[in-house]
């Protein structure tokens, strides 16, 4: 029985409307594909918590967390992701690479230019079909 895995991904929006995505790295699991930035929910910790905390260790910045946005399942071949992704607002300090290998600032209209994880493609979907 395939594991699943519950996660959360940001949603971060500049002021030029543009939003921000991250590049896994060769090394992680489901590699060199873009993604919403985030990570796995820890037991009993909420969804508000799971993004502030993830956002800081990924991305040395914070966030505060607006509301949820998407919650899709989707399965790989060797596990299940629940993601659920978030909007969330930068607060203080500036996105920074420490697990991913690049990170863009991206106008939505041009996010299906990247080659996105299946399971942020629901989101990233859900982004083009609003009206900004």
């Amino acid at each position: 029985m395939k594991k699943l895995i519950k996660v959360v991904g940001a949603i971060i929006e500049n002021e030029h409307n543009e939003i921000l995505c991250a590049l896994r790295s060769p090394i992680m699991a489901i590699p060199n594909m873009w993604e919403f930035p985030g990570g796995k929910i820890e037991d009993n910790e909420t969804l508000k918590e799971a993004i502030e905390r993830e956002i800081k260790e990924e991305l040395a910045c914070d966030v505060e967390f607006i509301d949820i946005f998407n919650d899709n399942t989707h399965e790989y071949d060797n596990f299940i992701v629940n993601l659920i992704t978030v909007r969330c607002r930068i607060i203080t300090g500036t996105p920074a690479i420490s697990e991913h290998s690049k990170l863009i600032w991206l106008h939505r209209d041009n996010l299906l230019s990247l080659k996105w994880a299946a399971a942020d493609m629901k989101a990233v979907k859900q982004l083009l079909s609003e009206k900004v």
